[in-house]
């Protein structure tokens, strides 16, 4: 990977964007793999905001573990690879698809959940937020009541269920977090694609902004993606990725 470390290396401004498969390295299921989310029979329901609306219940059995047991996992070799190039004042920020919060838990800085996050949760009726460890207890104390075939649900004092700042189906993108990201990738003269397959829009088009502007995209990806053709340089396998920037000379 000299090049990709070249280019880091002489760059003005480098952004990174990843997406699923800086996940599975830390065990967490991809939600479109084998064992992930999407195989569930309710999957369509679970991140939709009608049916939310509808029956909060549908979310919080679906995500009762992939979500709400995030804690069981760490931030795997890319996040920190990532960290340290912020550290090393290479990188200016991170662009995720992900919800899982690791880049945060990892120390980076300057992340831009374009597909939102659960770090904060906001009341349906009256617009009460709790940060995400307090609706994590309320799931665990609660949690007996999935073994008696009643699927707890946090609530407000007034009644309405708490959702997470994830982006449903049938919500916007989170605006700033998207606008931030877009200008990022206007800045950016190298930006780093891991781990996504550049499929979920509108956030796959945001390599896209840093191409149209002159500058260089690397991809690190085990499937190939939309925009293989047009990059400066793909590679397979994000393990060594994280290995090469581990042990570069930034």
């Amino acid at each position: 990977m000299q090049k990709l470390i070249e280019a880091i290396a002489h760059a003005r401004c480098v952004a990174a964007m990843t997406g699923a498969g800086v996940s599975t390295l830390c065990g967490i299921p991809d939600f479109r793999g084998p064992k992930g989310l999407y195989r569930n029979p309710d999957a369509e329901r679970i991140f939709d905001i009608d049916w939310f609306d509808r029956d909060p219940s549908i979310y919080y059995r679906g995500c009762r573990e992939l979500v709400y047991g995030l804690g069981a996992f760490s931030p795997g070799p890319v996040h920190h690879a990532l960290k340290r190039l912020e550290d090393a004042g290479r990188l200016a920020g991170i662009i995720t698809q992900n919800i899982d919060m690791l880049h945060q838990r990892a120390g980076s800085s300057r992340v831009y959940e374009v597909h939102g996050s659960p770090i904060v949760h906001h009341c349906r009726r009256c617009g009460d937020a709790k940060p995400f460890d307090a609706i994590m207890a309320m799931v665990g104390e609660n949690g007996g009541l999935e073994r008696l075939g009643e699927p707890y649900v946090p609530r407000c004092k007034c009644g309405g269920a708490y959702k997470p700042d994830i982006t449903f189906f049938g919500e916007a993108l989170p605006e700033e977090a998207f606008v931030r990201s877009q200008e990022l990738a206007a800045q950016a003269d190298v930006m780093i694609v891991l781990g996504t397959s550049l499929t979920v829009y509108p956030a796959a088009g945001i390599p896209r902004i840093t191409l149209q502007r002159g500058g260089k995209v690397f991809i690190v990806n085990a499937q190939p993606t939309q925009l293989d053709d047009l990059a400066s340089g793909c590679y397979g396998d994000l393990a060594a990725f994280a290995a090469a920037i581990q042990e570069a000379v930034l």
